[in-house]
């Protein structure tokens, strides 16, 4: 430190060889040296800090610092303070400062400020723990993250030291195929250069010897801003100015590589509404997601479920799988495939005008054939050329009034009674052909019970007028008897006299048909798709299978997907009855449709679909449903009379339809009459159709469409009849005795009633103790006092002349064995089926219910 002074000019300086430190007083210093390994040494200054005096007032208490005892809770002072004054005049030494006694209040501040002392310190150590956690955690995160880059970065140079290795070894193949020449002309450009390089040093040299910085020189510039790239050859390897450069693979194989590892903007999820059958595979569960089946399999893997995307999956796995990938599920049933395909309502707006069906039934000897050919022909003589083919099941013919009917021909009434079996309203108008001469026939009561059944109109055709023994007369009277009351005898059915040998009056049964349909105003929408009924099928030799379609609604066009029961397929060519081909049929057009994939059955409903996927998926259920029928026909599944009301009581029907069949009339008649008595407001007997003869093939038609039963008295089936009721699953009943037949269908009937409940009482009991048990949960301790406890009684809890629970007795123990019954003045153990709220007190009733059958 130097200073110099004004006057004399002298400098002042203080020659100071140690640092001015301030030392506290009896501290002692020295130097330890500590040695470590690798020859590592480290001196260490210790300092020895000399303890102070203590006070006189401290050596008084025995050199207990004064803090310590004023931090020692105690009421009573010490012996030494209390005995002080005494000592002192003795002793004559000086006394220190004598403490008062702490107070109750104070003892109690210094014991709260403790224990909030000790909370705080709890607290602090807490939250040192999770603060410890917390750091542990985040170096367990960070050391696996270390990890992870390390095994990067081994991953990292392996890859460089593959791709090293790649280039190394194609550089050897390049040596190798250029030969000695080449290496000797490189090595040649290399002693050249290091030349240079040797005698440039000593060319450019600066003034005063000093080296002169060599010139920059500037880089020459990249065409495109990137280096040109050439495949290795020859020439290029032994241009001597040109360096060795990647080849044009390489460099394409590193743009890919850096391509595929750019990120890619994220695309926005398409949230979609899937619908899921009760079974799908996981390729179609994909499609419907538009996911890729990958990624189902994947998820389903991380699951625990190992699958591929051919397998088949239930619908609650597809669920969690639709919903995992972000998008919404639409739950259906198998039996939901079918549903909107058949009896969807239209607009009324849309509604047409549309072409009567009609089905010309009756007796066969009756002239029904020479009447559909009388009107045939008539129509040909109208002016249509080249006649109506007869092979087609149905054909149109145009009515005085200019109007189009479709007439169906339905032999034998099968195809008429199975479609109305299905359900399908084909029928609009029923003509039933009556001769003259012969009147009312079995047959014909049996066609007009057909029509009943179908709840359609019926128009009389009185045939056979031109012969001598023709009573029409007789006719119009016999049809009394079956409900058929003609419009000339006050009735509503309309009734036409014609021949079909002489061509007389078919003009008046055909307007006869047109003012029925207007009566009945018969509308269609021909502008949708197209719904209608397989009237019969065949499979021909040269076109395949070949079906006749009555068109309901809609219009059917080629290239249509069509269904009809078990089989579909798209529409390749469509024939109407004259046999040309038509490009589409409307509403009541019947039509030969080309293109099923199999032969389908008669009377099968037909439908027009928007997909082949769909298609399939309703004809595999169709399928399904055909196999399990059969399978429940074989196994006895229906038949019976019993098992059949079980199922009217299921569909809350209250008619028992019967078909009967007698030796005699007069047998009928008694059997009828006592059927009719049976029947009551809850439950009736309702014939279908009763005869003379034995039991036929369209009784077991009729019966099959009406779900009824067939009853036999002192006659027997056919052999055709009896295969029919087999296939059909129709169980026919024989009798010779009335009584016993009138009693098995009382009996039959009256299972139609619903059974009336009794309730007995058994007894009462009192709960005196509530025991909990584990395993059983609480258990009432009660004595009997009245009647009978019985094990699995019904029971009823009252409380306070209230009925709390209403349930089942579990459990009935006496002394900790099982017991089924407890009588009055007995106690026992008791416990409710899912109850356990039962209290001191509370009063047990136990009855039984009794289910009383009705009869009638």
């Amino acid at each position: 430190m130097t200073e110099t002074t004004k006057n004399t000019g002298e400098k002042l300086s203080v020659a100071s060889t140690k640092t001015l430190t301030l030392k506290r007083g009896g501290v002692e210093q020295g130097v330890v040296r500590q040695s470590f390994s690798h020859g590592r040494s480290k001196a260490v200054v210790v300092e020895k800090v000399k303890r102070r005096g203590a006070s006189p007032a401290e050596k008084a208490d025995g050199g207990a610092p004064a803090a310590a005892k004023r931090l020692t809770p105690t009421a009573k002072p010490p012996a030494s303070v209390e005995a002080a004054p005494a000592a002192a005049p003795q002793t004559g030494l000086k006394l220190g400062v004598v403490l008062r006694p702490l107070t109750q209040a104070e003892i109690d501040a210094r014991a709260s400020a403790l224990d909030k002392a000790e909370q705080i310190e709890i607290q602090e150590r807490e939250a040192a723990k999770q603060r410890a956690e917390a750091l542990r955690l985040q170096r367990e995160a960070e050391q696996k993250e270390r990890a992870e880059a390390a095994a990067r970065k081994v991953q990292e140079e392996q890859r460089h030291a593959r791709e090293e290795s790649t280039k190394k070894r194609a550089d050897e193949l390049a040596q190798k195929r250029l030969g000695a020449e080449t290496v000797l002309v490189k090595q040649g450009a290399r002693v050249n250069e290091a030349e240079e390089d040797v005698e440039a040093p000593r060319t450019r040299r600066g003034v005063g010897g000093v080296p002169a910085r060599a010139p920059v020189q500037p880089k020459p510039q990249r065409v495109g801003g990137e280096k040109r790239r050439r495949q290795l050859t020859v020439v290029t390897a032994l241009s001597v100015d040109e360096e060795r450069e990647h080849s044009k693979a390489a460099f394409q194989r590193r743009t890919r590589r850096q391509a595929g590892q750019r990120e890619t903007e994220p695309k926005e999820k398409i949230t979609r509404e899937v619908t899921i059958p009760e079974t799908i595979t996981i390729q179609e569960l994909a499609n419907r997601m538009a996911e890729r089946a990958v990624d189902v399999v994947r998820l389903l893997m991380k699951q625990g479920h190992m699958a591929n995307s051919t397998d088949t999956i239930d619908a609650d796995t597809a669920q969690l799988i639709a919903e995992e990938l972000g998008h919404t599920v639409r739950r259906v049933a198998e039996a939901d495939i079918e549903e909107g395909m058949f009896d969807v309502a239209d607009d009324p707006d849309k509604l047409q005008p549309r072409a009567p069906v009609v089905t010309i039934m009756g007796h066969v000897d009756h002239g029904k054939t020479s009447l559909l050919d009388a009107i045939r022909s008539t129509e040909v003589a109208a002016g249509e050329a080249g006649g109506i083919t007869q092979h087609i099941g149905a054909y149109q013919v145009t009515s005085p009034s200019g109007g189009r009917i479709t007439f169906i021909d339905t032999p034998g009434h099968a195809a008429f009674t199975a479609m109305r079996a299905r359900g399908a309203k084909i029928t609009d108008i029923v003509v039933l052909v009556v001769a003259a001469d012969d009147g009312v026939m079995p047959q014909t009561v049996e066609a007009i019970s057909h029509a009943k059944a179908a709840a359609v109109p019926i128009i009389v055709a009185i045939n056979k007028i031109d012969k001598p023994d023709a009573k029409p007369e007789r006719v119009r009277t016999e049809l009394l008897q079956h409900e058929i009351q003609v419009e000339s005898l006050g009735g509503e059915v309309l009734e036409v006299e014609v021949s079909a040998k002489e061509k007389r009056n078919l003009d008046k049964l055909l307007e006869a048909i047109a003012l029925q349909a207007e009566i009945l105003q018969l509308k269609a929408n021909p502008n949708r798709a197209a719904e209608g009924t397989v009237i019969e099928a065949r499979l021909d030799r040269g076109r395949g299978p070949v079906a006749t379609v009555l068109v309901q609604r809609g219009t059917l066009k080629p290239g249509d997907i069509i269904v009809a029961g078990s089989e579909w397929g798209r529409v390749r060519a469509l024939m109407s009855d004259s046999g040309h081909s038509v490009v589409a049929a409307g509403p009541s057009m019947p039509v030969e449709v080309l293109g099923f994939g199999g032969t389908p059955e008669a009377g099968d409903r037909l439908a027009v679909v928007n997909s082949e996927g769909r298609a399939r998926e309703i004809t595999a259920y169709r399928e399904r449903q055909k196999r399990e029928k059969l399978a429940a026909r074989q196994t006895g599944m229906r038949g019976s009379l019993e098992q059949m009301m079980n199922q009217l009581k299921t569909a809350g029907a209250k008619e028992f339809p019967l078909v009967v069949k007698g030796d005699v009339q007069g047998s009928i008649e008694a059997i009828v009459g006592a059927l009719e008595k049976l029947s009551t407001s809850e439950v009736a007997a309702r014939v279908l159709y009763s005869g003379v003869g034995a039991i036929t093939e369209s009784d077991v038609t009729l019966a099959e469409a009406a779900g009824a039963a067939i009853i036999g008295f002192n006659v027997r089936a056919h052999k055709e009849a009896r295969e029919a009721a087999d296939r059909a699953g129709i169980e026919i009943r024989y009798y010779d005795i009335i009584y016993n037949l009138v009693d098995d269908v009382k009996q039959a009937m009256s299972g139609m009633l619903a059974p009336t409940l009794r309730e007995t009482k058994l007894g009462d009991a009192t709960i005196l103790e509530i025991f909990k048990v584990s395993k059983v949960g609480n258990v009432a301790g009660c004595r009997v006092t009245d009647g009978v406890v019985e094990r699995g009684a019904n029971v009823r809890l009252i409380r306070d002349n209230v009925v709390v629970h209403q349930g089942k007795l579990s459990q009935l123990k006496r002394f900790k064995d099982d017991a089924r019954e407890v009588v009055a003045g007995q106690e026992c153990g008791m416990a409710f089926e899912n109850y356990q709220d039962m209290k001191v007190g509370d009063t047990i009733e136990c009855y039984r219910v009794e289910t009383v059958q009705r009869t009638l």
